[in-house]
């Protein structure tokens, strides 16, 4: 992938978890990354690991669901770079796990603000930058909440189908201008966070485990090479795909 190097990328909700290791491997890829995040302690660790490595990173504190924060992450890329050629919509919240009668409306309006309006905001102001620069790529993290149904998710579950409609839009829209819009839609990923909380649950983790063929969760490293891959020119046909990456789940489905 040394057709990457040089190139510029912002992640989103790049702080922790997958969108922290996604942001390692592209700089290890040779990518600039602009790490973007509500958490700045978050962000200023990742980008000093990124540094700490050989590569170039620098923060953006963003609020995604404002899109004046979205319009000044893709700016500030510019500014500091020059250019824009990737980026990875990442940023999102699950909310609260309740029936959807039982939903309260300030938590779905968050989650739709965060994970929806997030993208697109990031889509709106990314996609020119990307055109002026003659083309890039731009995947959307979704989840396959986003091609199924989950009980107790109603909202996420809500959020994450209509990122996949974004991005099947976008992808229509731009790739004869020479920009590619996929979306990543993992499965259970053993992020930190999802540690503790199977820490918590051990019949849960047991459970989640055996319903997977593979019984196991994935690395944020598999769904951090699965990003930067449909970003790279690997995956230069590739465009308007959702790319499950769920170790075989929802095949065992159905």
């Amino acid at each position: 992938m040394s057709e990457m190097s040089g190139k510029v990328a912002v992640i989103t909700g790049a702080a922790g978890g997958m969108g922290r290791v996604a942001a390692g491997l592209f700089a290890r890829r040779g990518v600039k990354v602009v790490v973007a995040d509500l958490d700045a302690d978050g962000g200023a660790s990742a980008v000093a690991d990124i540094r700490t490595g050989g590569g170039e990173a620098t923060f953006v504190r963003t609020d995604v669901s404002v899109e004046a924060d979205a319009m000044a992450l893709v700016q500030a890329a510019l500014d500091t770079y020059g250019r824009l050629d990737y980026a990875m919509n990442n940023a999102a919240v699950e909310g609260e796990v309740l029936p959807l009668a039982e939903q309260p409306t300030e938590t779905f309006r968050r989650v739709i603000d965060v994970n929806l309006a997030g993208v697109f905001f990031g889509l709106k102001h990314q996609i020119p930058a990307l055109l002026r620069q003659g083309g890039g790529a731009i995947v959307n993290v979704a989840s396959i909440a986003g091609v199924r149904g989950h009980p107790g998710l109603a909202p996420y579950v809500a959020s994450k189908h209509a990122v996949n409609g974004l991005t099947k839009t976008a992808a229509i829209e731009y790739g004869a201008r020479g920009v590619r819009v996929n979306s990543l839609c993992p499965g259970g990923i053993l992020t930190p966070q999802l540690q503790r909380y199977l820490d918590a649950a051990p019949d849960l983790r047991a459970a989640v485990i055996d319903a997977n063929p593979m019984r196991r969760l994935a690395a944020p490293e598999e769904m951090a090479e699965a990003a930067v891959w449909l970003c790279s020119p690997a995956a230069s046909y590739v465009n308007g795909h959702e790319l499950v990456v769920d170790g075989g789940k929802i095949a065992s489905d159905v």
